[in-house]
């Protein structure tokens, strides 16, 4: 039995916020340790963020599918999931959630609720990298949603964790949490003037893995 609409999209925000909570926070902490090491600083960000997942999609999915994201929601939409009024709904939740989460982790590590990024992530490269991150995640949700539920949590926490290291954009794949990213001046962010062509390329990349998992995991009717 579904939950409630307003459960489920307090779990959707709830759910966000934490996941950005989690990617900030462990990018400030990890800049902080790292003595100027950003290969530290990222391994320390990539793997706090993949345990994070797991965790939040174990606590919401039994509640609003833990989408966490706008484009798993849209997606879902597309495929009749969810209606159209519940994905906008997500999607507002989603963004809401991430925006809290990005000022709860400022504010645990005492800096300024809101600080506007100067972090620079533009051009082609990146916009590929987000294209190709959110291709794969979107992939590796539907894929698994389908033949192997129970391993969804597992699933999207390492490819996430990979992508981090694999994209020269390290894989934001989200644009819930590109929007939060840009609001604080700390080792994840990203210039908010940045953040439309990642929304787009996370966009074409997920329409884009919808249509080749409707033909790779297309089974033909058996005949009567």
């Amino acid at each position: 039995m579904k939950s409630s609409l307003s459960r489920r999209l307090a779990a959707e925000f709830l759910g966000t916020a934490f996941l950005v909570a989690a990617i900030v926070g462990s990018g400030i902490m990890g800049e902080r340790l790292s003595g100027g090491n950003f290969a530290l600083a990222l391994l320390c960000n990539s793997i706090a963020t993949g345990g994070a997942l797991v965790a939040l999609i174990l606590t919401f999915r039994p509640i609003s599918g833990a989408h966490l994201n706008p484009i798993v929601s849209w997606i879902d939409g597309l495929i009749g999931g969810i209606t159209w009024n519940e994905v906008c709904l997500y999607l507002i939740a989603q963004i809401g959630g991430g925006i809290a989460g990005a000022a709860c982790a400022d504010l645990m590590f005492a800096l300024p609720v809101v600080s506007l990024s100067r972090h620079v992530r533009t051009g082609p490269a990146q916009w590929f990298s987000e294209f190709v991150a959110t291709f794969g995640l979107i992939l590796v949700i539907r894929s698994c949603a389908r033949f192997e539920s129970a391993w969804v949590p597992l699933a999207v926490a390492c490819y996430i964790v990979a992508a981090y290291w694999f994209t020269a954009s390290t894989s934001f794949a989200n644009p819930a949490v590109a929007i939060a990213r840009s609001l604080s001046d700390t080792f994840s962010g990203i210039r908010p003037s940045d953040v439309p062509g990642f929304i787009v390329a996370q966009i074409l990349g997920g329409l884009s893995a919808s249509v080749v998992f409707n033909w790779l995991g297309h089974r033909p009717q058996s005949s009567p």
